[in-house]
């Protein structure tokens, strides 16, 4: 947010393009960014309207759970598409709509942020001949989506927020390159981001080759993308990770079934120490002592999966040896 409000604030009010951003939010939340993008600089905001064009001078945010794309007619398009890197809106769906429509005058910028959302829509935006900006990382708040971004492609300015807001302006105002037709992968994965559900008939295009992995979202294979330098993954339904989110989405998974688990054993103790108890007080000392030890166990299976829980929470370079 504070990346943002600065990056708006120094953009000019005659600034010859439109601005379009996409931030990570709940999808239940009310999204008050465009009042807040409205006073900290001179160009207006507001959210995108399905079908609206768009008009240079101003700034379209994506409303919540809508991923916001652009058609080749200069038109905003809302859709309830597959989630991507666990979000929707995504930052990927965006740019990749502007790669494929606009080719080399998309102009693509990730600021800070957490995991790899934004990284895909930079390697699209390059492979059709746009140019790919980045928040320096030792300047963000939050910087694995810049850093990832950075590792996954090559970057054409890595840039402090203030550098930002001087580069833009002049960017879209010199002759833009060449257009290089846009790949069918990335084609065929913008109308992804256009459907609720993706068909799968025999006829639906299928992207990359089957993984080892399973879809944390629906249990369904994933694909591994090979046009990426980072691992990429999306499943038939069109769910999609990159490799960090992908990961992060895995610990949601082991913590949920971890929790269960842990909290059926310790239910366990005390239904086994009751039985226990009731063998004592009828005199059956055998039964007694087999759930006893029943008890035991239990009790050390969750001590077991509660330190298992906890090292999961960590943080990977928290995790020690």
């Amino acid at each position: 947010m504070t990346a943002l409000k600065a990056l708006c604030a120094g953009l000019p009010a005659d600034l010859p393009a439109a601005v379009l951003i996409v931030q990570h939010i709940v999808a239940t939340a009310r999204s008050v960014l465009p009042e807040l993008l409205t006073r900290a600089g001179p160009l207006p905001a507001a959210h995108g309207v399905d079908g609206e064009r768009i008009e240079a001078g101003r700034i379209y945010v994506a409303p919540p759970d809508r991923h916001m794309m652009l058609d080749d007619g200069g038109r905003i398009m809302l859709r309830r598409g597959p989630v991507e890197n666990r979000t929707r809106p995504a930052i990927d769906a965006l740019f990749r709509s502007g790669a494929v429509y606009y080719g080399s005058r998309c102009y693509g910028a990730v600021l800070s942020g957490l995991l790899d959302d934004g990284t895909a829509g930079l390697v699209a935006i390059k492979r059709c001949g746009g140019t790919s900006i980045v928040q320096d990382p030792e300047e963000a708040s939050w910087p694995d989506m810049p850093r990832n971004a950075l590792i996954g492609d090559s970057i054409d300015h890595c840039v402090t927020i203030a550098d930002m807001a001087e580069l833009l302006p002049r960017l879209v105002r010199e002759p833009s390159a060449t257009n290089v037709p846009p790949p069918p992968d990335l084609v065929a994965e913008y109308r992804i981001s256009q459907q609720e559900v993706p068909p799968m008939s025999e006829k639906a295009t299928i992207l990359g080759s089957p993984s080892p992995f399973s879809c944390p979202q629906c249990g369904g294979v994933l694909n591994e993308l090979h046009s990426d330098k980072l691992p990429r993954f999306r499943c038939q339904i069109g769910h999609a990770y990159g490799g960090e989110t992908l990961a992060a989405a895995q610990v949601d998974l082991l913590e949920e079934a971890m929790a269960t688990a842990l909290r059926t054993h310790r239910e366990r103790v005390v239904l086994f120490r009751r039985m226990q108890e009731s063998a004592q007080a009828r005199g059956y000392a055998h039964a007694a002592t087999r759930w006893e030890k029943a008890a035991g166990e239990a009790e050390r299976s969750s001590d077991v999966l509660n330190a298992a829980l906890n090292s999961l929470r960590l943080a990977p370079e928290e995790v020690k040896d």
